[in-house]
């Protein structure tokens, strides 16, 4: 019954309210010295490939990546009051992550496109960083495609909790990037249409499980176990 459950952040947990891409152009332009022409494409992007198509889009050289995270870190930090305020944790996402939490065998932890830092103050905001061990999960700084950071995610639950790399990983995203790097990893995966993609898109994805959100806590917790059941 041992479980890894990964979740997703940005309209999976939050909605971080047009947050995200106010941090994005404010780190380009503390990078490039002017401001983007436009809004980065996001999309289930880590923040390394993010950054690095915007920086192109405008011609501009990219930076070692410890400059980038650290424009990125410092526009987070910046926003985080704005985040507060103007987001929201999505429905039943407190609840969910208490629920899986309450399992002594298994581990909660987020697998997102944000950089470490920025992946807390999203949480924090909404208070919801208590509920998962952020230690062991995988980050925008840890890979450029999605996929590469389920391994890092596996290895860090290995090395934490000394457990075998046959433990089950569950990924819980809003788009097809997440369904993508769970079925290409041996993953499972459990969708939600709390992004900008329909049931009906995810399902065409690939995945198997969709919910319309995660309001229904003791239905997600059953799909949880029959997964770990198997």
């Amino acid at each position: 019954m041992q479980l890894s459950v990964l979740w997703d952040i940005d309209h999976t947990l939050i909605d971080n309210a047009g947050v995200s891409k106010e941090i994005y152009a404010a780190a380009f332009t503390a990078l490039a010295g002017f401001a983007p022409d436009g809004p980065a494409r996001t999309e289930g992007r880590t923040d390394r490939l993010i950054m690095r198509e915007m920086l192109l889009r405008h011609g501009v050289p990219e930076p070692r990546w410890e400059l980038v995270q650290a424009a990125l870190e410092h526009a987070g930090e910046d926003r985080f009051e704005e985040l507060r305020t103007r987001g929201t944790a999505l429905p039943g996402a407190s609840y969910a992550l208490k629920a899986v939490a309450e399992h002594e065998s298994w581990v909660s932890s987020v697998l997102t496109g944000n950089i470490a830092a920025n992946a807390r103050v999203k949480l924090a905001a909404f208070g919801l960083d208590p509920l998962v061990d952020l230690s062991v999960g995988a980050f925008g700084s840890d890979g450029v495609q999605r996929p590469e950071l389920v391994a890092v995610a596996r290895e860090r639950v290995r090395l934490s909790y000394g457990t075998g790399q046959d433990r089950t990983v569950v990924l819980v995203g809003d788009t097809p990037r997440d369904i993508e790097a769970a079925l290409s990893t041996g993953s499972h995966v459990i969708a939600v249409a709390t992004g900008m993609h329909s049931q009906e898109e995810l399902a065409s994805a690939g995945a198997a499980i969709v919910l319309p959100d995660l309001a229904d806590t003791a239905g997600l917790v059953r799909h949880l176990e029959l997964i770990a059941a198997r």
